[in-house]
């Protein structure tokens, strides 16, 4: 654990920011990994189709993401005001929680994704191989929710490096057992499915045990967890609408490939290809986010406001840096890149052109998410929330739509639309933290002088 209201701002904001990156650059590297071993050794058509998997995962198991945010900043504000206690009720809460939501995501992921394929009018020759692997996915989200869920306490606490470690391993395994299952097995996309089950079991289990026996608060034991109705409302004041936020995006995530799929199986599969290295273009900006939005939570917590806009302020300048070179290498690169998932020529260009527009823009992105970490940390998502939801359903959607309709531009009015989106969703994110409302939205009102350090036996590291 390490207490993050003391220190250089940014220098702690970058340490903690660090192992997070590491993880996604992991994580990242296996999607891509597995989306080469499915586009070499399978097809295009089960590249799209697992391509498209990704946006229907996100949008049926979103909201439950957001909510599990909420946890996390209370967790990290009573973790920044020295109030242990009400940190393990945050948990155990958040445990019981997520045991009982994997059950209806679970269920609700197999009955509706026939509906959504409609609804997006995915190509025949795809949705066999989506169904297939839709339905083991969803039989294993008990263990996604475990797993992320135990990971994002973790974070809250100023804890990054443990969830790296378990990551690392959840990664090796899954890249293992891909290379069994695909190549070896035979077994297709669902291989693929199967071995993300297995990792992510494997994984949590592995946690569970590490953590019961070496952590001081972190702890999982089902005869002694116990649920507090004001912790829970509490938390699901803030994730819900963070969750309302994750499900727009989701649903605009499919919404946008409603778009692509006018265009054939060729441009599904360049979106998803080229999507998979998007998602290693984000991740910068998507770690120091969250990185800053621990250190915002606990700061609040600990009546320290003065140190956010300094956290801000160091954050913009160090993921701007990094989101510049991202842009120089993925528009330089772009076609050797998308080599790396097909040989199919007309994928390859149609995703070397999303590459060189989307590319030139990750600034944007990176500045977008960033203010929305620190806005999420304080606790203020109702507003944030609208914001995501104009910046996506009322430019990025239409513009993809109409753009896309015109001859002369065709499918890349598609991408010209995500930096449009980002765009508005920057102007509209600053000018909201400008008005200073997120300085009053702490779970509780703490004040500097009556915070105690922890005296159970649990101490804090000097995050100095």
């Amino acid at each position: 654990m390490k207490d993050l209201s003391t220190g250089n701002e940014g220098r702690l904001i970058l340490k903690f920011a660090i192992p997070m990156l590491l993880g996604n650059v992991f994580q990242q590297m296996y999607n891509v990994v597995d989306s080469i071993i499915v586009g070499k050794y399978i097809g295009k058509e089960a590249l799209a189709a697992v391509g498209t998997s990704g946006p229907i995962i996100f949008l049926l198991i979103s909201f439950i993401i957001g909510i599990t945010m909420g946890f996390t900043v209370v967790v990290s504000q009573y973790f920044g005001a020295k109030d242990i206690e009400k940190v393990k009720r945050a948990i155990n809460t958040m445990y019981i929680f997520l045991f009982f939501v994997s059950l209806v995501a679970t269920g609700l992921g197999i009955l509706l994704t026939d509906l959504i394929f409609s609804l997006i009018n995915l190509s025949p020759a795809i949705i066999p191989q989506a169904k297939q692997f839709l339905v083991i996915f969803f039989a294993g989200l008990i263990f996604l929710f475990g797993y992320n869920g135990t990971s994002a306490i973790l974070r809250g606490l100023g804890d990054s490096k443990t969830p790296l470690y378990f990551l690392i391993g959840s990664v090796g395994l899954n890249v293992v057992l891909d290379l069994i299952f695909v190549p070896v097995f035979h077994w297709g996309v669902a291989g693929v499915a199967l071995a993300t089950v297995i990792a992510e079991g494997t994984a949590f289990i592995a946690q569970i045990i590490y953590l019961n026996k070496y952590h001081k608060v972190v702890t999982f034991s089902l005869s002694n967890l116990t649920f507090d109705r004001d912790i829970f409302f509490k938390s699901i004041k803030i994730g819900l609408p963070t969750g309302f936020q994750q499900t727009f995006v989701a649903v605009g995530m499919v919404a946008l490939y409603w778009v692509v799929n006018r265009f054939g199986v060729d441009a599904n599969a360049a979106y998803s290809a080229a999507g998979r290295i998007d998602m290693f273009a984000a991740m910068p900006a998507m770690s120091f986010a969250v990185a800053l939005s621990t250190f915002v939570g606990q700061n609040l917590g600990a009546n320290r406001p003065d140190r956010v806009k300094a956290g801000l302020r160091a954050t913009l300048i160090m993921t701007s840096g990094l989101s510049l070179v991202i842009s120089i290498v993925t528009v330089l690169f772009g076609r050797p890149l998308m080599m790396m998932f097909t040989s199919d020529n007309v994928v390859i260009e149609m995703g070397q052109d999303y590459l060189k527009i989307i590319g030139s823009f990750y600034i944007l992105f990176s500045v977008m998410f960033v203010i929305n970490g620190l806005l999420r940390g304080a606790g203020d998502t109702f507003v944030p929330m609208f914001i995501s939801l104009f910046a996506l359903w009322l430019v990025r959607i239409p513009v993809a739509y109409f753009m896309s309709k015109n001859p002369a531009i065709g499918v890349d009015g598609i991408w010209w639309s995500i930096p449009i989106g980002w765009l508005a969703g920057v102007v509209l994110y600053y000018w909201y933290y400008t008005l200073g409302r997120w300085k009053t939205m702490g779970v509780e009102k703490y004040k500097s002088q009556n915070a105690k350090p922890l005296t159970d036996g649990h101490p804090v590291e000097d995050a100095t």
